[in-house]
């Protein structure tokens, strides 16, 4: 399959009494760190690459612990660049601002 960046803000509404989304996002990124993929935590959202088909089984893995967590829906904001060619890389697009300046 070809290999992709996707980036997600992922906003799951909070159960019943809690009210801080943090914990839940926390393990979102858990789920990204255990999974190997190379990412990037930004304020706003968080970029992964690799395999898309990697990429978006990851996705359905993040979706679904929201609601094992007591999350009673989620929205998922995605962002998705496929190349075919192989060549979707955060170095390569970060190349000339890779601390982010």
């Amino acid at each position: 399959m070809a290999q992709a960046l996707l980036s997600i803000q992922i906003l799951p509404k909070l159960k019943q009494g809690d009210t801080d989304v943090i914990p839940y996002v926390d393990r979102a990124i858990e789920i990204i760190k255990e999974s190997g993929v190379p990412y990037r935590v930004g304020p706003l959202e968080t970029t992964m690459e690799g395999d898309l088909d990697t990429l978006l089984d990851i996705v359905k893995k993040m979706n679904a612990e929201m609601f094992e967590l007591g999350s009673p829906s989620v929205l998922s904001q995605i962002k998705l660049s496929v190349d075919g060619s192989g060549n979707a890389s955060m170095a390569r697009l970060l190349q000339k601002y890779p601390d982010g300046r």
